[in-house]
């Protein structure tokens, strides 16, 4: 009980520090890399406890006898990474694992965002296999021993062949108990999210760590909403093309930048795979705001409207500052939607740098679509 009562306690002040330095974990991307399938390690600080400690020579120290201006006090402690090699334990830090589930509860605290409600009936309906009882036919695989002994035990005493000194119980087919199942219909909801990301030559890794961060900030938020996510990603310069998540960060292009090809792209990959009426949709793109042509934002806009807005709970746009960019499509955006309306399903977000990633993830999910 004692044991139990220490863990829980370790829990909240670990959950404690967590939370303090939430925004500092975002910000720096320390988290990532540190994932595992179900469980993120955070390096914590080890608190010592504190103790006092003589001078090397064991007496007096700093205000006893008399001293001149600049005259050395003594060896005093040396800096980390200065001196020589030696045989002693460096200072350690602690690690301790939080699972995913807990790191977006605190993150849904700490930024206070709502809890996602589903749109409409979108939700896939599972059927999957429960054993609800027992029956006296079925398969061998299914045959429940225990069952099956205590029926042959049963008979045995009622009939009186029972013999306690030679307590032999030999089940015959009569006596064969088999596991029943029933097929049980479970609505689950679902939800895909769609990256897409500017990849020209202004987009530099800087801005693609951004984008990486915040991307991983979100997914654990919605997988804690949904009880299935799918992940798509999208890279595009002048044309787009679908790739999986490490070419989605790593990737290095260059030339110009027609947005529209990666809208199209994401229209055609919802309407193949994910209709809107089991789906919940979360389109997000990611670009420092340069675009081809006044043409090719004008097709933009009518994707938008037509194809990918519809269909979404919400999409999103995150325009990263760069020194190359120009900034163009957000004031585009604000052109053609009322982004600051009720009714409007388009969130727009600009992150100027890492310390901006937070506030940035506050806007995209705030709105509990």
């Amino acid at each position: 009980m004692r044991i139990t009562q220490d863990h829980r306690r370790f829990r909240q002040i670990v959950r404690g520090k967590v939370r303090r330095n939430l925004k500092q974990y975002i910000s720096s991307g320390s988290l990532i890399g540190r994932q595992g399938k179900e469980r993120v390690t955070i390096p914590l600080p080890q608190i010592d406890l504190p103790r006092f400690k003589f001078n090397s020579q064991n007496g007096g120290g700093v205000g006893q006898g008399d001293g001149d201006v600049g005259e050395s006090l003594g060896p005093g402690d040396q800096e980390p990474g200065s001196g020589e090699a030696g045989e002693g334990e460096g200072e350690k830090a602690l690690e301790v694992d939080v699972t995913l589930d807990e790191l977006a509860q605190i993150l849904g605290e700490e930024l206070e965002l709502p809890r996602i409600e589903p749109r409409g009936e979108k939700q896939v309906v599972t059927e999957r296999d429960r054993y609800t009882g027992i029956r006296p036919v079925g398969p061998n695989s299914l045959r429940n021993f225990k069952r099956t002994y205590k029926q042959a035990l049963r008979r045995s005493i009622a009939t009186g062949v029972y013999n306690p000194q030679n307590p032999v119980v030999l089940p015959i087919a009569d006596d064969m108990r088999y596991r029943s199942w029933s097929t049980v219909k479970s609505p689950q909801s679902n939800a895909v999210v769609i990256y897409m990301m500017d990849v020209s030559g202004s987009m530099g890794d800087e801005q693609k760590e951004i984008v990486r961060i915040e991307s991983f900030w979100i997914n654990t938020w919605l997988k804690s909403q949904y009880s299935g996510i799918e992940t798509r990603y999208i890279v595009h310069d002048a044309t787009a093309r679908e790739v999986d998540e490490h070419t989605f960060f790593h990737t290095r292009e260059s030339g110009g930048t027609m947005i529209s090809s990666a809208y199209r792209l994401a229209a055609q990959i919802l309407e193949d795979d994910y209709p809107s009426s089991e789906w919940n949709i979360y389109p997000f793109h990611f670009s420092d705001g340069d675009n081809w042509s006044v043409d090719d934002t004008r097709a933009c806009i009518q994707l938008l409207k037509e194809k990918l807005v519809p269909v979404a709970n919400q999409f999103s746009y995150g325009q990263v500052e760069s020194p190359y960019g120009s900034g163009q499509f957000l004031k585009d955006l604000r052109e053609h939607f009322d982004l600051d309306g009720d009714q409007c399903s388009i969130v727009c977000s600009e992150i100027k740098n890492k310390d901006g990633i937070v506030e940035s993830i506050k806007e995209f999910l705030g709105a509990g679509r």
